[in-house]
Order: C-alpha cells, then structure tokens, then sequence
C-alpha cells in the first residue's frame, strides 16, 4: 500500500570539481573560450518526512554556476511539502514559476538537480537503480573516451591514453578537431586510425567550429575512416545545416549537446536533422524533460549518445531501445565515493539504487556556495 510522503528539506551546493590538467578544443583554439580548468556541479540532497533522500546535480563549464544557483534556490521552496514522487508536476511547477526567465538555459539547467534528485529518491525508495525504474533494455552500455583525445595534447599523447583507455576496457575513441588548419585535424585523425587499427570505433568532435562549406569538405575527406560519427560539425543550433549536412555524408552526424531545453532538441528529432541525438540531461531541465525527447527519437528509431555526465546519462542509455554509447569521462569521479565498472567495450549499469551515488567527502573542500531550505523561513 501507498505511504503519503512529503519533502521536508532541500540542501543545495556549488562544488568546483578541479581537472587534473587544462585542456582545449577547437572553441580555444579560435578564441571563443579559455582552457578548461574545472567543472561546477550545482548538488541537490531531497529528503523527505519518511526518511527518504535523493542526490542530484547538473554542471556547468566556465560561467554559470552563480546563476544555477541562484535560480535553484529561487525554486527549490515550492518543493517543501509536496510529496516527491510527483515528478512531473513538480518540474512544471518549477518551470512555470521562472518561465519569465525563460524555459531553457541556466533555468532549466537549475531545474535538472531537483528533478534529477527526485528522480534518485524515487529509484532508492524502490530499491531499484534509476535505469530499472525506468525500464532498462541492458545491463551495459557501450562507451566510449572523450577525456583523452582534446588538442592541446600532441597526437603522440592522444594515442597513448587511446590505447589506456582501450586496455581498460573502453569501447571506442573520441578526437577533437575543428583547428584553423584542417590539415591538421586528418592528420591527426589517421595517425590515430593507423595506431589503433580499423576495428577500433573512432568518433570526432568539432565543437560548432565549421561553417557549412567546411563541415561538407571536411565530412567527405573523413569517409575513409569509418567513423561512428562526426559531431557538431556545424553551429549547434543549424537545423538547417545540420539536416542537409547528414542528408549529404555517408557518416553518421551527431549533434545536441549545446541545445538547453527540450524544445529545441525535439525540433531535430522531429526534422530527423541528425543521426545520433546527444541531448545532455542536466542542460535540457534535468531527466523529466530528457524522458520525453528520448521517447521521441525511439518512435523515429534514431541512435542516442547522450553528452556527458555519465553517472546520470548510463541509467537513461540503458533504459533507450535503440543503438546507443555513453561517453566516458574520468572528470566527476573524485566528487563521488562510487566508480562506475566497465568491461568488453561497455559501462555496467550499477546495481546500487537510484543512480548508486554519494557525495565524497572532499566535495566539501570545494563547496562555494550552500543553502539549506527546511520550510521554516
């Protein structure tokens, strides 16, 4: 039988996750970005009345985490009291409550943590890993590194950590590319081919850095490899580009990742204007609003390799009917206690419930700012 229950707190944090190193793409390289030096994940811990606790967060890279937080804590008091497992209702309360803001970007992306919190809370009162809950179609996903493969390392490094990552058990290498010089980019594409073999999959990654022109030449020069895809070859928000461009290439043409709200990732989906959707869950309002995008491409029968974040985005590849990759970033891991195990080319879906995660305890060293809200003021 049914138990009411109702949340009682809210705890919210900016923790700043260091990288080990800096690194670059194609977005530094054209002076539209600095390096990389670490990941702001906003952190929401839900617990309810009943003694029931949910963690989720969403990220940011760069700017953007004061105002994630802030929007966070604007919204998170509607939660207090209302029974958690009304998930949808609670996310569109929440939208509708900054809708003045808009329904996208750092709104949305405030949004994700406390949906993805209480999605978590949902899985733990179950007992069941998040993917189970939704219905997972595998136990494993396919993976694939990006950490290893940006540009300010020399090829002769990137080959290097492709094949670390091969031995570890990882199923497939991402490179960046999208330099000034597009020489440069193939040949760095087939040094890498030649190293590792043609069984190896191999993707590339051009961080929006090709205009239409570029992206045609440079998608036709890249056939031979055989690649899995080419991602963001052209502006993320190029539905026009985009779909021309995956009419015209042999490759596969991945792209969604930039795109903030699940609006703007239905209208490629809807346009069929690539051929592996990349939709990242904590940019696009948080797991409710990625349920419904997924459902979408599933109808259409279209290949998912969400963006990022693979301790959220494995449990949602796993519950996805079709041919999809999760992709592999070390990143996030000293934020949290568990490691996700991978093995023969896959990660393995965790059997811990929820998404199987707590928070280390030096996450505290690199807290910046916190809230607690408990209804009483």
């Amino acid at each position: 039988m049914y138990e009411p229950d109702s949340i009682r707190r809210i705890r919210l944090r900016t923790v700043a996750v260091p990288l080990p190193h800096s690194v670059t793409d194609a977005k530094v390289l054209t002076g539209r970005q600095r390096p990389l030096r670490e990941v702001s994940l906003l952190v929401a811990e839900i617990d309810t009345e009943q003694g029931h606790t949910g963690l989720g967060f969403g990220y940011c890279l760069r700017a953007g985490a004061t105002a994630q937080f802030a929007h966070a804590r604007e919204v998170a008091p509607l939660l207090i009291g209302e029974d958690p497992n009304d998930i949808a209702h609670l996310w569109s309360r929440m939208t509708w409550a900054g809708a003045s803001v808009g329904r996208g970007g750092v709104a949305a992306q405030a949004i994700a943590a406390l949906d993805t919190a209480l999605w978590d809370l949902k899985a733990r009162r179950a007992g069941l890993p998040l993917a189970k809950l939704l219905g997972a179609h595998r136990d494993a996903v396919r993976c694939y590194n990006t950490s290893g493969g940006y540009l300010q390392a020399p090829v002769e490094e990137v080959i290097d950590r492709a094949r670390a990552s091969l031995e570890r058990g990882i199923g497939g290498i991402k490179l960046k590319v999208g330099q000034p010089d597009h020489r440069t980019d193939l040949q760095r594409v087939d040094a890498v081919r030649k190293a590792l073999g043609d069984r190896v999959p191999l993707m590339v990654d051009a961080n929006q850095q090709w205009d239409r022109t570029t992206a045609l030449r440079m998608g036709r020069a890249l056939e031979p490899y055989e690649l899995e895809w080419i991602e963001e070859p052209l502006d993320a928000h190029d539905l026009e580009g985009h779909s021309a461009l995956a009419a015209r290439l042999d490759t596969p043409v991945g792209s969604g990742e930039m795109l903030t709200s699940a609006t703007e990732v239905a209208a490629f989906v809807e346009r069929g204007a690539v051929d592996v959707l990349m939709h990242d869950a904590p940019r696009i309002g948080g797991i409710t609003p990625f349920l419904r995008v997924a459902a979408m491409a599933g109808l259409r029968g279209m290949a998912m390799a969400p963006h990022f974040v693979m301790e959220i985005h494995l449990h949602l590849a796993a519950a996805y009917e079709h041919a999809t990759w999760v992709e592999h970033f070390e990143w996030l891991e000293p934020a949290f206690n568990e490691r996700l195990e991978i093995r023969d080319g896959c990660m393995i879906v965790p059997n811990r419930p929820g998404l199987g995660l707590s928070l280390h305890e030096q996450a505290d060293g690199w807290t910046m700012a916190q809230v607690e809200i408990d209804g009483r003021g």
